[in-house]
């Protein structure tokens, strides 16, 4: 359990919370308000339904958005599935950090993360983290459903780095 911090404006803007910056307002702060408590909670159930299709493995699954932050709660199979909940709603537009409030099922050691630079591929980020860049495949299939191809990642996002041990 603890707090992850993530790039704010990183991810992709699919859940329908995060301002574009040149966003005119001119709502009053009262509809702001409401519109925002609206945003957040159907954000929420977007990412509760996006952890649900990639067939992540977790009872009572529940995340609240407030503002820029989420919490999550829920019964993660494993430690990976818990590790792959939090970038789930970390890489999300609009969200800056995760209140990890999970508990797991099957204890393991937990993954570094890893947020990509510009330059950055997994063939790099494994020579750094492991000596050597041939186990990208490594690092792929521990960020597998959210990646779909190893050259596919992006500035801001966040990657697991599995232990080797």
């Amino acid at each position: 359990m603890g707090l992850f911090s993530f790039i704010k404006n990183a991810g992709a803007m699919v859940f329908g919370i995060g301002r574009a910056a040149d966003e005119e307002t001119i709502e009053t702060s009262k509809e702001v308000d409401a519109t925002e408590l609206r945003l957040e909670e159907a954000a929420a159930r977007n990412m509760e339904e996006t952890i649900t299709d990639l067939e992540l493995q977790v009872e009572n699954l529940s995340v609240f958005v407030d503002d820029d932050m989420a919490k999550v709660s829920g019964l993660a199979y494993d430690q990976a599935t818990k590790e792959k909940i939090i970038l789930v709603i970390g890489n999300t537009a609009g969200i800056s950090s995760v209140d990890d409030q999970m508990t797991v099922e099957h204890v393991a050691p937990e993954a570094q993360f890893h947020a990509v630079v510009s330059g950055d591929t997994l063939g790099k980020i494994a020579k750094y983290y492991y000596g050597n860049a041939m186990k990208y495949p490594e690092i792929f299939e521990a960020n597998k459903p959210m990646l779909s191809d190893p050259d596919k990642i992006y500035v801001g996002q966040v990657l697991r780095i599995p232990n080797l041990d």
